[in-house]
This record gives structure tokens, C-alpha cells and sequence, in this order.
């Protein structure tokens, strides 16, 4: 009797512990199946457009598709909504980082600082004309300011619908208009610079070369940088730098080999990260994008046409900014139009690595934008928090 006394509160303890880890372990496998069925679904999107000549950003679409696919069949089949996968997407932008600095390692950056006041000029024009847009948007949608403003702002998907979720605002209005947003100057911009400048869009990466261009040499290079990279991105995430997964990646494709120059007992060595780093992060980004289709609710038809609205909006002030760059700078039309398109800053300057064309300065351009509007969020989000309450009050 003693005995099974004194068993009883252990067996209860356990009891209750494991739901809890058992619930975690379930999700992290659910999560890992989504991923995995949405890259093995990807693959084949991407080697499908990619014959249609779509060029080297198809894989992009590719991940769209499966992940808006994916997410819908979790949904009407199974009854499981799965969230939008945000460690997915900073993996994905981390590759992509890594791939753009790798590219930039040999461009002229001291050149292109002295062009600092024209990025910021453009972007502070951008920044006002979403805050301008935004408050039409609230208006005329009888939506409060600050869901407007988060869902208006040329940011991330991610980044705005995790700030709603903080104040309790419409968190799938958001991730709507920012889907729509991005999802549209993904589409456009390519087909753009394809139709009009057909000169400047390559012909698509051959699927030998993504999975055969893997020198042995740089296999160990491969890991290293991938392994300093997660740490960079790991601190950049862990002190809340504004797109620290972008920026830290970036840093160190930019980096490395000048390190390698630099280290006396390494010889003439020069790494270049495989295409099949690139693609990856294509289709992670894209995926993620994707995920947020598939994650939306029903929204009413008034309801998307204010979103396309807005976003119609945006993009007619991102092609003002673009006539304004070629009038202050000596530009091509291609470059401004990559330089003031209404991001994702990261899917832009994919686009301007996959096009061949003035990579240097669509990073740039994006870079002084990203860190713009993040270390501005939150005097945004006081500001926008208290004219909400003004608003609100009775008169």
C-alpha cells in the first residue's frame, strides 16, 4: 500500500510532462513533412517552367506553387492548418544572402556608396507615398490605420504579419496585402525585363549544372561557410537585427574570400557557393511565400478588391520612384525599375542575380531600404498607435 502511494505522484508528474514534449515533437514532424512534401513538389514545378524558358528565377514560382498547393491539401483534406513556415523562409533568405555577396565579392561597392543620398532620397519617397496609400487604405476600407499601415508597408510578409499578431490587429489582412504585393512584383517584374529587354534575361540554368557543379575541392569551403553563416545568422536573429538573416549571410558572401586572400597559409583559393545553394533558397523563399496563399481565409470580395487596390497603388508609386531614379541617376530603366520595385527586397535582388544585370546596385538600393523601414518600425508603429487612439475617441 505504501509503496503504491509514494509510485502514484511520479506516474502523475509524467503524466503530466509528456503531452507537452509529445506535442512538440508532433508538430516539428508535421512541420518537417510539410517542408519536405512542398521541396519534393517544388523540384518538378521548377524543372517544368524552367522549360518554358521562364529563365533561372524559376524556381521562385516554383515554390509559390507547391506551397500554396500543399497548405490548400493539408486544409481540405486532412483538416490541418499549418502556419506559414518562418524558419523556412530565414534558411531561404539566408542562401540567398549568401549567394548575392558571393556575386557582389568582385563589384565596385566603393562606387556605388557615393550613390547612398539617391537610395535614400528614393527610399523616404517610397516610405511617405505606402504612408499616403495606407491611409486612403484605412479610409476607404474602414480598416484601423495601424492594420493598414502593416499591410501597405513595402516590408516582409513575415515581418508585418508577426507585428499585427504583437497588437492584435488582423493578422490574415495583412499576410493578404503583403502576399498580393509580393506575389505580384515577383510575377511582373521578370516578365517585364523579359517582353521588353529580352537581351538581359539568360537562358535558364541547366539541371546537370545545379546538381552536378559540386567540385570536391569546395566541398569543404561549402561547410565551412554554411556553418559560420548559421552562427552569424543565429547572433544577428538572437539580438533582433532588423533582417538579420539577410544581412548577416550577405555579409559573409562578401566576405569569405577576401578572408581566404588574406589567411598566409591558404593558397590562391576562391569559393563560389554551388548552384544548388541558389535554388534552394529559391524555392524556400518561394515556398513561403506560397504558404501564406494556402494559409488564407475566405475573405470577402469587397475585401480583396481594397487589398488589389492598395496594392495597384504601390506599384504605381514604385514606377514614379523608377522615372525619378532615371532622371537623377544614369541608370537604364531595368535598373531603376529592380532599385524602386516594391520588394521583397530579397526576391528583387534574386531577380537582378538571375537576370545578370547591375547586381551591385539593386542590392544596394534594397539594402538602404530594408534597413530604413525596419529600424523605423517602431516609431511607425507608436506613431500609427496613437492616431488609432485619437481617432477612436468620441468627439
Amino acid at each position: 500500500m505504501n509503496q503504491s502511494l509514494s509510485v502514484a505522484p511520479s506516474l502523475e508528474e509524467h503524466t503530466h510532462e509528456n503531452p507537452v514534449v509529445t506535442n512538440k515533437q508532433q508538430l516539428f514532424t508535421k512541420q518537417l513533412i510539410v517542408l519536405v512534401l512542398e521541396i519534393l513538389l517544388a523540384l518538378p514545378l521548377g524543372l517544368l517552367l524552367a522549360k518554358f524558358q521562364i529563365g533561372r528565377i524559376a524556381w521562385i514560382f516554383g515554390g509559390i506553387a507547391a506551397g500554396t498547393v500543399v497548405l490548400q491539401g493539408c486544409r481540405i483534406f486532412y483538416q490541418y492548418s499549418p502556419q506559414p513556415n518562418r524558419t523556412a523562409r530565414k534558411v531561404g533568405m539566408a542562401l540567398v544572402g549568401l549567394t548575392v555577396g558571393a556575386s557582389n565579392t568582385h563589384g565596385n561597392l566603393a562606387s556605388i556608396a557615393s550613390g547612398i543620398p539617391i537610395f535614400i532620397f528614393l527610399t523616404l519617397f517610397l516610405l511617405l507615398s505606402g504612408t499616403c496609400i495606407g491611409y486612403i487604405y484605412a479610409r476607404l476600407s474602414k480598416t484601423n490605420l495601424l492594420t493598414a499601415m502593416l499591410a501597405t508597408v513595402p516590408g516582409g510578409v513575415g515581418i508585418m504579419a508577426a507585428i499585427a499578431a504583437d497588437y492584435n490587429k488582423n493578422v490574415s489582412l495583412v499576410a493578404l496585402v503583403q502576399a498580393i504585393r509580393v506575389t505580384s512584383v515577383v510575377v511582373l517584374i521578370p516578365f517585364i525585363a523579359r517582353t521588353s529587354a529580352g537581351n538581359y534575361y539568360p537562358q535558364p540554368l541547366p539541371i546537370n549544372g545545379v546538381w552536378l557543379n559540386l567540385d570536391p575541392s569546395q566541398l569543404e569551403l561549402l561547410l565551412l561557410v554554411l556553418l559560420i553563416t548559421g552562427l552569424v545568422v543565429y547572433a544577428a536573429i538572437l539580438f533582433k537585427i532588423p533582417a538579420g538573416d539577410f544581412f548577416g549571410a550577405l555579409l559573409i558572401g562578401i566576405g569569405f574570400n577576401p578572408l581566404l586572400h588574406w589567411l598566409p597559409f591558404v593558397g590562391d583559393i576562391s569559393f563560389s557557393p554551388p548552384p544548388l545553394i541558389n535554388l534552394l533558397g529559391q524555392m524556400l523563399l518561394g515556398i513561403t511565400i506560397g504558404e501564406y496563399w494556402g494559409d488564407k481565409p475566405n475573405f470577402k470580395k469587397r475585401t480583396v478588391g481594397y487589398a488589389l487596390m492598395s496594392v495597384g497603388m504601390t506599384l504605381i508609386a514604385g514606377a514614379i520612384a523608377a522615372i525619378l531614379a532615371m532622371q537623377l541617376t544614369s541608370w537604364d530603366w531595368l535598373t531603376c525599375l529592380l532599385v524602386t520595385a516594391p520588394g521583397g527586397s530579397a526576391e528583387m535582388i534574386l531577380v537582378s542575380l538571375a537576370l545578370n544585370h547591375n547586381v551591385e546596385i539593386v542590392t544596394t538600393g534594397h539594402l538602404v531600404r530594408l534597413i530604413a523601414i525596419n529600424s523605423s518600425l517602431p516609431l511607425w508603429v507608436f506613431l500609427f498607435r496613437r492616431l488609432d487612439e485619437q481617432v477612436s475617441e468620441p468627439v
